[in-house]
């Protein structure tokens, strides 16, 4: 399938509708191709100020065609201090990942990283059409050197450490770097107890704010 032309006079809607029925990472892939059918797994609108940006779909978000629609979500939700109901209002937070599909498991039932086609095809085109954002939530690596370019930190740990000054830069929309609400971030989640102190007080603060 050749990659559907959506030049900036388009509305959100042809452009989320062109996402949703893009193959790229299967049928003209820039690696091994994606081992599954595609399923774009992402939220928006042009009235959210709030974006979760995430890294990708896990398996049971790619069966739900929801994001977070599995334990990672429950922490992420509990983070941001909003249950479901708000978290799954697109017109109040999109949720837009680095990559739209769920990019498949590692022989060590890991997921793989995000498939690079949909952020070089589509991520900056989708977020030129949501002009009322104000903050970006940047959750893991890939969306840091994404977000933040070389104003991020040499690990995750440095980045968020650094989340202050991050959230305070004189860019818009601010971003405000985390880690994953992964299980397998347990440990790193023990050993960095100011991030539950520090972090996410203020993190809620914003998003209720932003949601209101």
């Amino acid at each position: 399938m050749a990659v559907t032309s959506v030049d900036g006079d388009d509305d959100l809607d042809r452009l989320t509708a062109a996402i949703r029925a893009c193959r790229i990472c299967r049928d003209h892939p820039t690696g091994p191709p994606l081992a599954h059918e595609p399923r774009p797994v992402f939220q928006v609108s042009a009235t959210a100020r709030l974006v979760i940006a995430g890294q990708a779909p896990g398996l049971r978000a790619h069966h739900a065609g929801r994001p977070f629609a599995d334990p990672s979500g429950v922490r992420l939700r509990a983070w941001l201090g909003i249950d479901e109901s708000v978290f799954y209002d697109r017109h109040r937070v999109a949720i837009v990942p680095m990559g739209f599909c769920f990019p498949g498991h590692d022989r060590r039932r890991a997921d793989l990283p995000p498939r690079a086609e949909c952020a070089a095809i589509w991520r900056a085109r989708l977020l030129d059409l949501l002009p009322r954002i104000e903050l970006v939530v940047a959750i893991g690596l890939y969306a840091h050197a994404w977000h933040l370019g070389d104003r991020r930190g040499e690990n995750l740990t440095t980045t968020v450490a650094n989340w202050r000054a991050i959230l305070g830069a004189p860019c818009r929309p601010r971003v405000l770097p985390l880690p994953h609400p992964s299980w397998r971030n347990n440990g790193w989640l023990g050993q960095n107890p100011w991030f539950a102190r520090e972090v996410v007080p203020v993190l809620r603060d914003e998003v209720a704010r932003l949601t209101a």
